[in-house]
């Protein structure tokens, strides 16, 4: 009987390791056996990733192969992950398309595929009032072949709420409430 304690055996060639001994998930390599499942290549250094099926990927590998791609710059996403608009994006590359200020955490909205801060939608996408010029934002009021926020489409004249279905119009194309058209 001998008193030398049992070899420790490669999980990949399950030969004995008789010089360095390599050990990585509870298991023990030659450490030339420690390989990339990807490129095949001996890892070296003490960054590894492992996948689902126990696979070993060197750090290129894994990236290449397992971490979602930036919409906006194409590069891999190797921090936190934002999905919005059906894509991934690095945390501080989505941003509204026209200010460029990020829009993690805060509402957005978009148009044609591209994220908007609300300031910038509003101004460049809302219909804007013919009176004032302003977007519009809320209750909305469409006569005149125009559109008009409520406390806009008022009598050129007397500045009265318009609230009838019937008005005139003045020679500018701007309202007239039923009463100044009949002091005229």
């Amino acid at each position: 009987m001998s008193d030398q304690p049992p070899a420790v055996i490669c999980v990949v060639c399950n030969e004995p390791i008789t010089s360095r001994i390599l050990k990585a998930m509870g298991k023990t390599y030659h450490p030339e056996h420690f390989k990339c499942a990807g490129c095949e290549q001996t890892i070296t250094n003490e960054r590894f990733h492992v996948d689902n099926n126990e696979k070993i990927y060197c750090e290129p590998c894994y990236t290449k192969m397992f971490l979602s791609k930036c919409k906006k710059c194409g590069e891999p996403i190797k921090e936190r992950l934002i999905k919005a608009l059906g894509a991934d994006w690095h945390e501080d590359h989505f941003v509204c398309a026209q200010c460029g200020k990020v829009l993690h955490g805060v509402p957005f909205y978009e148009k044609d595929g591209l994220p908007y801060c609300e300031e910038d939608f509003t101004q460049k996408f809302a219909p804007k009032c013919k009176k004032c010029g302003k977007p519009i934002v809320d209750q909305v009021i469409k006569a005149l072949d125009a559109q008009w926020h409520a406390g806009c489409f008022v009598c050129c004249k007397c500045n009265s709420p318009i609230t009838d279905s019937v008005f005139q119009i003045d020679d500018k194309g701007m309202p007239i409430c039923s009463k100044c058209a009949e002091a005229s």
